[in-house]
C-alpha cells in the first residue's frame, strides 16, 4: 500500500545530485513536502511539484504541523527542500518562495512545536522516538509502543485534544486525497497520477493510514487502530464532549468568541475530570426527559451561566423569575448570593423581602411568591439532579459550581478551544489582558480578579500604575471604552498607592478618577494636572445613560452643564471628543445633538 500512494511527485530525481540530498532527515522532508504540495495541486508538469506562494505557507503552517512529526532538530530540512525546489524554476520563483519562506519560519516551527498541534499519530511517534525506536521499522514500532503502556500526555494537553486534533487529521487528509484522485481522473497529468485505482479502490481511508505511517512512524496506524487503540481512542470514548460543544454555543451567545476569556473561579479542585464530565452529561441527558420540564432543557445553560459569573453562587429565585418573564433589574442579575451553613433539602422560595432584594422589584407581595413557587422548585429538581453528580451544589435558594464542578466546566471550554483561565494564569496576564477580559465580566468578579493581579504583584505603584493605564487605552475610541473605565469603580482604590495615583493625574481617561481618590483620603493633589478629556468622561459617566425619566436625566446633564466652563455646548464637544460612543449614548436620548 505505501508504495501507491502519492507516486509521481518527482522524489527520486529531485535527490539525486546535492550531496546534502542524501541526508536521511532532508529525504524524510523532501518526500513529505513534494508529497503534500502534490496532494495541494501543484502543477507537476516538469516532473516535481510547483511551489506557489500560497502552497508552501499552507504547507508550513497547517498541513505539517496537522500530518508529519519531525524532531526539533530536524526542522530545517524543510524550508531547505522548499529552497532546493523553488531553485529549480526560473522566473524569480526561488526569491518569491524564498520570501513566503522567511516570513512563515516563526510561525512553521511554532505550529510544528505547538501541543495543541499534535495528533495521536505525531505524539506517540515523538515518545517512540526519545526510547530509541527506528521510525521507519513497523516492528520496532510495535515492539515500542508495548512498552509506552500508560505514556504520560503532552503537558497541558488533555485526550481529548489528542482525539479531536486525530479526528480533523484524517478528515482533511481523507478530503486532499479524494480530491487529488478526481482533479487526476478528470485532467490526467502528464507525470502520471498521484493515486492508482487499485490503491484507492481499498479505500481512502486505508490510503490515510499509509500516509500517517510514512510521515509520522511505520506500522503505528496499523497498531492504534488494532491491538493498541486504548493508546488512541476516539470520538466515542468521550460521550461528554457533546456538552462541551453546547457549553461552547452558550459561551457565543455571550461572547461571540471561543478567544473571549470566561472568568476564572476563585477555586479549582482537581479530580477524575474525564469520569466526572461523563457523569455531568449523563445527568444533563437524563434531565432531557419529559418528566423534567420546563427546565431539563437548560442544564447546559445553568452550567455555563454559573461558571460566567466567577462560579459566584446564583439564585434559584432570581433565575426562575428570569425563565418566567418577570422583571429583574438588571443590575441585581449579578448580585452575588449568601450560601447558607445548612438549609432544608426540600426548596422553598425565599420571602417576599428577599424577592425584593434579588429581583430589585419594589411592588411584589405574597401572591407573586406563591406564583413564584411552582416555577423555582421546577428549577430547583433540575438543579438537584446535577448536584447528584457532586459537582453542583443547591443549599436552600443558593445553587453553584463545586470546586471539582468548577475543574470540569473548564475542561469542556478548554476542550472546544474556549478561553478559561485558572486563578494563576489570570494573575499572570499583562495589565492590558486582564483589563480587556474584565470588561466582559460582572463587577463583582472584576474586582476580585483585578485584586488577584495586583496581590501577585505584591500591590506595588508599578503594578497600580500599569493597571491604571490599562483602564486609559484598552478599548480606546470603541463603544467599550465605557465599560472599561467603569472597571476603576472594581478597584479598591483606598489602599493604592499615592504615587501611583498623582502618576495618574494626566491620564487623558482616568485622570480626574485618581483625583476624586486623593482628595477622599486627604492626600495631596494638583487638580491642574487633570485634563479636559479626563474631566469630561467623568462628568459623563456620572450621568444616568437610562435610568430614571428623561425630564430627570435631562436636569442632570443641565446641572453638570452649568458648572462646566463655557456651559453645556463646551461640555459636550468635550464629552464627544473624549469617547463619542458614550456620548451619544448619554445625550442622543435626551434630545441633545452632537458637534
Amino acid at each position: 500500500m505505501a508504495g501507491t500512494v502519492l507516486t509521481n511527485t518527482g522524489l527520486d530525481s529531485f535527490l539525486d545530485g546535492a550531496p546534502e540530498r542524501r541526508d536521511p532527515a532532508f529525504a524524510r522532508a523532501a518526500e513529505a513536502v513534494l508529497g503534500l504540495l502534490a496532494l495541494r495541486g501543484a502543477d507537476r508538469a516538469t516532473g516535481v511539484p510547483e511551489p506557489t506562494p500560497g502552497l508552501v505557507r499552507q504547507l508550513l503552517v497547517e498541513d505539517l504541523p496537522t500530518f508529519v512529526y519531525a524532531p526539533p532538530g530536524e526542522l530545517a530540512a524543510y524550508p531547505a527542500v522548499l529552497g532546493a525546489l523553488a531553485a529549480r524554476f526560473d522566473g524569480g520563483r526561488r526569491e518569491r518562495i524564498a520570501v513566503v519562506v522567511a516570513e512563515s519560519a516563526p510561525d512553521f516551527e511554532r505550529a510544528m512545536n505547538d501541543p495543541g498541534n499534535l495528533t495521536w499519530h505525531r505524539w506517540y511517534a515523538s515518545l517512540l522516538r526519545t526510547v530509541g525506536a527506528d521510525l521507519k521499522d513497523p516492528e520496532d514500532v510495535r515492539r515500542r509502543l508495548a512498552a509506552l503502556d500508560g505514556a504520560p500526555l503532552p503537558d497541558g494537553v488533555r485526550r481529548a485534544h489528542l482525539m479531536g486534533r486525530t479526528a480533523l487529521a484524517d478528515v482533511l487528509l481523507s478530503e486532499a486525497l479524494t480530491r487529488a484522485y478526481v482533479r487526476d481522473a478528470e485532467a490526467p497529468p502528464a507525470a502520471g497520477p498521484l493515486l492508482t485505482d487499485h490503491a484507492v479502490a481499498t479505500g481512502i481511508g486505508q490510503l490515510a493510514a499509509a500516509l500517517q505511517d510514512r510521515w509520522t512512524a511505520a506500522g503505528l496506524a496499523e497498531q492504534l487502530a488494532g491491538p493498541y487503540a486504548r493508546f488512541a481512542p476516539g470520538p466515542e470514548a468521550f460521550p461528554h464532549l457533546v456538552l462541551a460543544d453546547a457549553l461552547l454555543d452558550e459561551h457565543l451567545d455571550y461572547y461571540g468568541d471561543p478567544a473571549a476569556p470566561v472568568p476564572p473561579p476563585p477555586a479549582i479542585e482537581a479530580g477524575p475530570v474525564e469520569e466526572d464530565a461523563d457523569a455531568l452529561i449523563a445527568a444533563v441527558e437524563e434531565l432531557a426527559e419529559e418528566e423534567f420540564e420546563p427546565y431539563g432543557g437548560e442544564a447546559p445553560h445553568l452550567l455555563y451561566a454559573v461558571y460566567q459569573r466567577g462560579c459566584s453562587a446564583d439564585s434559584v429565585a432570581r433565575k426562575a423569575a428570569e425563565y418566567e418573564d418577570w422583571s429583574v433589574d438588571p443590575a441585581l442579575e449579578d448580585l452575588p448570593v449568601a450560601v447558607p451553613d445548612a438549609a432544608p433539602d426540600a426548596y422553598t422560595t425565599p420571602p417576599v423581602p428577599e424577592l425584593v432584594r434579588l429581583l430589585g422589584t419594589a411592588e411584589l407581595n405574597e401572591a407573586d411568591r406563591a406564583r413564584l413557587e411552582g416555577p423555582a422548585r421546577d428549577l430547583a429538581a433540575v438543579l438537584d439532579r446535577l448536584a447528584a453528580t457532586g459537582l453542583v451544589f443547591r443549599a436552600g435558594d443558593a445553587f453553584g459550581l463545586t470546586p471539582r464542578g468548577a475543574g470540569v466546566v473548564r475542561y469542556l471550554l478548554g476542550v472546544r478551544g474556549v478561553a478559561a483561565p485558572d486563578a494563576a494564569e489570570a494573575a499572570a496576564w499583562s495589565a492590558q489582558d486582564v483589563v480587556a477580559a474584565a470588561g466582559g465580566w460582572s463587577a463583582s468578579v472584576a474586582a476580585r480578579v483585578l485584586a488577584d493581579w495586583l496581590h501577585a504583584r505584591a500591590d506595588t505603584a508599578d503594578a497600580w500604575s500599569q493597571l491604571l493605564a490599562a483602564l486609559g487605552t484598552v478599548h480606546a475610541g470603541t463603544a467599550e471604552a465605557a465599560a472599561t473605565r467603569r472597571l476603576f469603580a472594581a478597584l479598591d482604590a483606598t489602599g493604592a498607592p499615592p504615587d501611583a495615583l498623582r502618576g495618574a493625574l494626566r491620564d487623558p481617561v482616568i485622570g480626574a478618577y485618581a483625583l476624586d481618590v486623593l482628595r477622599d483620603r486627604g492626600e495631596e493633589a494638583d487638580p491642574i494636572q487633570v485634563r479636559t478629556s479626563a474631566r469630561a468622561l467623568h462628568v459623563l459617566d456620572a450621568l444616568p445613560a437610562k435610568k430614571g425619566p428623561l425630564e430627570s436625566r435631562r436636569a442632570a446633564f443641565d446641572a453638570a452643564a452649568a458648572a462646566w466652563p463655557g456651559g453645556s455646548a463646551a461640555l459636550v464637544r468635550a464629552m464627544a471628543a473624549a469617547d463619542r460612543h458614550e456620548t451619544e449614548r448619554v445625550l442622543n436620548p435626551l434630545g441633545i445633538a452632537l458637534p
